[in-house]
């Protein structure tokens, strides 16, 4: 009989167990509770930075836009000057060409000799004038093809950033992809 005593104290009584599983339901219950706070709290944070990474790509959208309207308008503009200046280069030629005809034939008439020498010493320092004006032309010439070439590097460069963003459009598509499948998972009410 001292067995028996013996092993009925180790024997567990109906309402230990009913605490321990009341116990344990609670701490169940307090798991699937936080995990689901947790869940919804890594829904709303997956959310907000595709919300932000969807501003950001709107802004640079509307960045390049401005900057390639921008570009155009410059082109346009330096396309404009440098017809201009080779209409004005082509007019300036003309007017060389009708003042060393004018010199010839004042020089032909005689009663007008001392006049004639002081025209042609203003026809050398306008001639003189005229040539610095075409090296001046040919040096804004000069700056108009380095402007155009910078306008073109521009250009490259908006290339490459549209192309960089088109990557980041594909990456924010690509780290959408877990999120879906939590909305899936837990769709929002």
């Amino acid at each position: 009989m001292s067995t028996n005593s013996e092993a009925k104290p180790d024997k567990i009584s109906d309402e230990q167990l009913l605490r321990a599983s009341r116990s344990f339901e609670a701490m169940m219950l307090s798991q699937i509770d936080i995990s689901a706070k947790l869940a919804n709290d890594l829904k709303h944070a997956i959310r907000i930075g595709m919300a932000v990474l969807a501003l950001i790509a709107i802004s640079i959208l509307v960045l390049l836009l401005t900057l390639s309207s921008q570009i155009n308008r410059i082109s346009d503009v330096v396309l404009d000057m440098n017809t201009n200046f080779s209409s004005v280069t082509v007019r300036m030629d003309h007017m060389s060409q009708y003042i060393d005809s004018m010199a010839k034939r004042v020089a032909l008439l005689q009663l007008m000799d001392e006049q004639t020498a002081g025209m042609k010493q203003e026809i050398a320092t306008i001639n003189d004038s005229m040539a610095s004006m075409r090296e001046t032309i040919g040096s804004m010439s000069a700056k108009v093809t380095n402007v155009r070439q910078s306008v073109d590097g521009m250009s490259v460069s908006i290339s490459r950033m549209d192309d960089q963003v088109q990557l980041m459009a594909a990456d924010m598509q690509y780290m959408a992809k877990p999120a879906r499948s939590i909305n899936k998972m837990f769709p929002l009410p």
